[in-house]
Formats: C-alpha cells, sequence, structure tokens
C-alpha cells in the first residue's frame, strides 16, 4: 500500500499586499529604508513527502530482458484512483500509469485488460494475460496460489481527528479514556484491542458510519485504512473537518506485506524483471511523480 501528510504554507493574498503597501510607503520616505524594509520571499513549501519502498543499497540485477517480447497487464475495471475507465474510454490510474512505465523501462510491447477483480486470477492462470496489477495484497493464502513483484506501495493504518485536536505523535498512553472510532471485524479494531488498551473503543458496521461519526463528535478518533480516509478528508463529504494525527502503522502482522503484481507460479524471468524495471521507475523519480499526481493528501 505504504506515511505522513504535509500542509503547505505560503503568505496570504491579503498578508502579501499589506507587506507591498508598507515597502512602497518607506520608498517615498527614503529609498534606503525602503531597501531594508523590503519584504522577504516567502519560504518555499516542504514538499509533500512520498514513501519509498526500495533500498537504494540493494539494486536489482538486470535479468534476460531480450527473452521478453510482450506484457499483457490485467487490472481492474472501477477501483480509482488506481485504477478505472477514463473519459477517452480506456484504462487509467496509478496502477496503469505505473504498468506503462514499467514498460517503458524494459522497452517492451505493454497491454492492460480490465476485468473484474474476482476474475483476475483465473484469467492469469489460464494464460489470458501475464501480470495483474490492481492493488493485490500480497498474503500467504494469495502466495499459494501466484509468485508477487516486490512491493510497489503499502495500505497504512492511520488515525484521524477533528482539526482542532490533531495530535503529531499518536502513542498508547496518549490515548487514554479517549473514544476511538474502528470498523467492526477489522484489522484495525484488532490492532486497537491488543495496542490501545487504555481506550474506549466504538465498533462502526462500515466505514461510512465510523467516518459520520467523527464527524459529529461522537469519537475523538477514528483508526483505519489511511488510503480511503487521504481521499476522505480531501473531499466533499469530510467537509474539511477533519485531518490525520500522527503518523502511519504499517505492522505486516495486521496490515499486511504490501502491495505487488502478481505473475503465475514459477516466472521467474517476469517477476525478475517487474523488480529491476520498478527501481528504476523510482529510481529516475517517476515514481514519484505518478504518486504526486494522484495523492493530493498522502496517506502516509
Amino acid at each position: 500500500m505504504l506515511t505522513t501528510l504535509f500542509q503547505h504554507s505560503s503568505l496570504s493574498l491579503s498578508a502579501r499586499a499589506v507587506l507591498a503597501t508598507l515597502a512602497f510607503c518607506g520608498a517615498l520616505a527614503s529609498r534606503e529604508a525602503a531597501a531594508q524594509a523590503a519584504p522577504k520571499p516567502p519560504v518555499e513549501a516542504a514538499p509533500q513527502a512520498v514513501p519509498g519502498f526500495w533500498d537504494p543499497r540493494r539494486r536489482p540485477e538486470r535479468p534476460d530482458l531480450s527473452r521478453l517480447t510482450v506484457i499483457r497487464f490485467l487490472t481492474e475495471t472501477d477501483y480509482p484512483p488506481f485504477n478505472f475507465t477514463g473519459p477517452d474510454g480506456n484504462p487509467a490510474g496509478f496502477n496503469v500509469d505505473l504498468a506503462r512505465a514499467i514498460c517503458d523501462e524494459i522497452k517492451v510491447t505493454c497491454t492492460i485488460q480490465m476485468r473484474r477483480f474476482d476474475t483476475l486470477l483465473d484469467a492469469l492462470t489460464s494464460n489470458k494475460g501475464d501480470a495483474i496489477i490492481a492493488s493485490m495484497a500480497v498474503t500467504p493464502p494469495m502466495r499459494a496460489r501466484v509468485d508477487f513483484s516486490d512491493p510497489y506501495y503499502r495500505a497504512p493504518a492511520r488515525f484521524v481527528s477533528r482539526k482542532d485536536a490533531v495530535m503529531p505523535e499518536v502513542r498508547p498512553e496518549y490515548l487514554e479514556g479517549k473514544k476511538i472510532g474502528a470498523v467492526a471485524g477489522s484489522a484495525h479494531e484488532a490492532y486497537l484491542k491488543a495496542m490501545f488498551t487504555d481506550a474506549e473503543i466504538k465498533s462502526y458496521p462500515d466505514s461510512e458510519t465510523m467516518r459520520a461519526a467523527l464527524r459529529r463528535g461522537e469519537v475523538d478518533f477514528i483508526f483505519g485504512d489511511g488510503i480511503s480516509l487521504a481521499f476522505w478528508i480531501n473531499g466533499t463529504d469530510s467537509a474539511d473537518c477533519c485531518a490525520f494525527s500522527g503518523g502511519p502503522f504499517v505492522e505486516s502482522r495486521y496490515f499486511g506485506e504490501g502491495i505487488g503484481i502478481a505473475v503465475r507460479k514459477g516466472n521467474d524471468l517476469l517477476r525478475q524483471a517487474l523488480n529491476w524495471a520498478l527501481f528504476r521507475v523510482w529510481e529516475k523519480g517517476r515514481y514519484t511523480d505518478l504518486w504526486l499526481r494522484y495523492f493530493s493528501i498522502s496517506p502516509f
């Protein structure tokens, strides 16, 4: 999936106007005074951090790419912003653009076919495609059926609070006695029950109900999937009520090993080629460009 959200800061239009007026008045009195009083340019805001899932010290070896002539990618039909049908009717989304970047690195023809998620594994095993790039989680049961590339993102867990109660860091002792909402039966609820034992955990039937409870102030925090929460925070449904508190939680025991590209069992050549290409896409900054294009608020 996969941390930290960042707020850009700059001078407002009205503030800049006031500063400009002061500088102008000073110039009338004295050129030297005006030069000394001229406002300093605003400091550039820190860029949004982009999660990195590759170690520059562990560069994958370049496999024999001459044996690859085409990669037939399979992806899901409707899981925006990762994969969806674009305005022109063609596949679009983060996964789709990443697949195209991979093919550019390997210098191989790339096709992308959209299918329902529940048909992707059968399509792969029946040789109707070569690789699934559809936000598929790497889990032990899935590893028994397919092989995976290295993870190319994670789905971190995050806390969200109302904007007037944001905490830069969240620890169990900080939330003692606080009301925390989670979806009933989820890994996020299980994590809270195991780690935040002094908090009051409120269970909800689904994410929408949980988020509405935070908006109404029925809970102090909610805890859930950072990706969906990032889009909620930045969307109209949140009514600009809330923001992330603390950083990401990525314990694999609860939140998975990450998201990888699936290939047929034993297809080591393609798996190694994908790992090599993913590293190159990240190393060249193309992964960062894609991430910033699709995630205006980072789930990390």
